[in-house]
């Protein structure tokens, strides 16, 4: 189906046959001897290189190939006897399809900020590192569908408007047809919300997992992959304000199912890309020691494919939120006071918290379980108390990793009725606005768990990228949404 690709023409390396290459130049060369000039098609990370002799390609048209500019190249494939390369195409003819104005194209050949290329999200894609890291995104998300699939999920389409807050934080994008400038009022002087499209307040969804757990309820096991949205006034190198959540829910699965899914399933989409994607990697590998040649050597990350493989081969240790403040309360950053951030049972841990167990006290992937009640959202099904335990918890459960912190968030779900009432009660929802989340508990209710995961988090991780903002194509931030 259409142009042979280059990532195609290089894999076959057909040295003799005509091939017809269409892409981006990336450099122009001259020489006394020869024209060499580099296409890509962000089918792969490389290049190929067009080679024509001194004047076979007529001045005018010369001048219009630059950087940038997208050609069609005609021509035999032929072994190359320069290095760097196999093959190489030795050009027939050349039809310049556009051109790029050297004067103005911001993406000339030289090194360039990552945060100069969020100004140009347009063109960033035909750099290295962000073809490299999109079609990496184009991988894992593959390989998440696949992995669901095969092990007999069902794709459920969520909501993206919803009147409901799954999260309880109240940090949401309205969704209104109402106009701004003549909004209608109730006697009291409030938002009259029964004018409005719905006839009732609707937001963005935060996550799609409450309507997922009514489809687990049916089908059993289902996951849904959409966006997400999150009204945070939040600046940092984790957080955006779109982003895109997998999140399964099963029925009959308690919280040890749970954990179990979760490991086998981070697992296995990290594998996929590093069976996959190894050119990419590899570039992105090269390219995360380039930048960190300054730092002193025990400062320097594990090499990106050694981190990979790393967390593929090794199983999650897991331990609970008691244990894991008691590990911290012991340690050397807690008794010389390192810590930015408290820690004492009851607190919700930091990624600093997060990252010591991960990184310097187990040096593996981390599952957290059994949170304190207080910090963690009213589905979570609520634990028996022990001895050891200062206060009640529940059946919660946190994956964290290395250099991100929390990466998965889920727990088994509290199918107890008048045990989810109480709860809601406790935190200020109304039970009659979830009515038809509290009849799942009323008809035919059953143990169910599920967990969501961040994709970019974990595009952050397999990509060794360490801003959030660059593993998305067109990020949306505080004060940012432009493109």
């Amino acid at each position: 189906m259409g142009p042979i690709q280059i990532k195609q023409i290089l894999s076959e390396a057909n040295v003799g046959s005509e091939v017809v290459v269409k892409g981006w130049v990336r450099t122009k060369r001259e020489s006394k001897n020869a024209i060499f000039i580099a296409l890509n098609d962000g089918s792969t990370i490389h290049n190929i290189q067009a080679v024509a002799e001194p004047g076979q390609i007529n001045e005018e048209t010369l001048k219009l190939i630059t950087t940038g500019s997208c050609l069609k190249v005609t021509g035999n494939l032929v072994e190359s006897v320069g290095s760097g390369q196999a093959v190489e195409v030795k050009l027939t003819d050349v039809l310049v399809y556009g051109t790029a104005d050297p004067d103005v194209y911001p993406l000339q050949p030289k090194k360039h900020s990552l945060e100069f290329l969020r100004e140009i999200a347009h063109l960033r894609p035909r750099t290295n590192t962000f073809s490299a890291i999109l079609r990496i995104r184009h991988a894992l998300a593959f390989a998440v569908h696949k992995y669901y699939n095969d092990n007999g999920f069902y794709y459920l389409h969520t909501p993206i408007i919803t009147a409901s807050d799954a999260e309880g934080a109240g940090e949401m994008f309205r969704v209104t047809t109402l106009d701004l400038n003549k909004l209608p009022r109730t006697d009291e002087g409030n938002i009259d919300f029964k004018e409005d499209f719905f006839g009732r307040e609707t937001n963005l969804t935060v996550s799609g997992q409450l309507e997922g757990e009514l489809g687990a309820m049916a089908l059993s096991k289902i996951y849904t992959f959409g966006p997400t949205f999150r009204a945070e006034n939040s600046n940092t190198t984790r957080h955006l304000a779109e982003f895109w959540m997998i999140e399964p829910e099963m029925a009959f699965f308690e919280l040890e199912d749970n954990m179990n899914l979760a490991e086998d399933f981070v697992k296995y989409v990290i594998r996929y890309a590093l069976e996959n994607c190894a050119d990419d990697l590899n570039f992105l590998q090269k390219r995360l020691e380039e930048e960190e040649k300054s730092k002193p050597q025990n400062e320097r990350s594990l090499p990106l494919l050694e981190k990979l493989r790393f967390v593929v081969e090794n199983a999650f240790e897991r331990i609970t939120y008691t244990e894991a403040i008691d590990i911290l309360m012991k340690s050397k950053p807690f008794k010389e006071k390192k810590f930015q951030y408290e820690v004492a049972w009851g607190v919700d841990l930091q990624s600093e918290h997060e990252r010591f167990l991960v990184e310097k006290h187990f040096k593996k992937p981390v599952i957290l379980t059994n949170y304190p009640r207080a910090i963690k959202s009213f589905y979570m099904k609520q634990n028996e108390q022990t001895a050891n335990e200062p206060g009640p918890t529940v059946r919660a459960m946190d994956v964290l990793f290395p250099g991100i912190g929390e990466i998965i968030g889920g727990s088994q779900r509290e199918e107890d009725y008048d045990k989810l009432i109480t709860r809601m009660h406790e935190v200020g929802i109304e039970p009659e606005s979830m009515w038809w989340f509290l009849e799942t508990r009323k008809f035919g209710t059953a143990p169910h768990s599920g967990f969501g995961l961040g994709f970019e988090r974990l595009i952050l991780f397999v990509t060794g990228m360490t801003n959030i903002r660059d593993v998305i194509p067109f990020p949306r931030t505080p004060k940012s949404a432009e493109f």
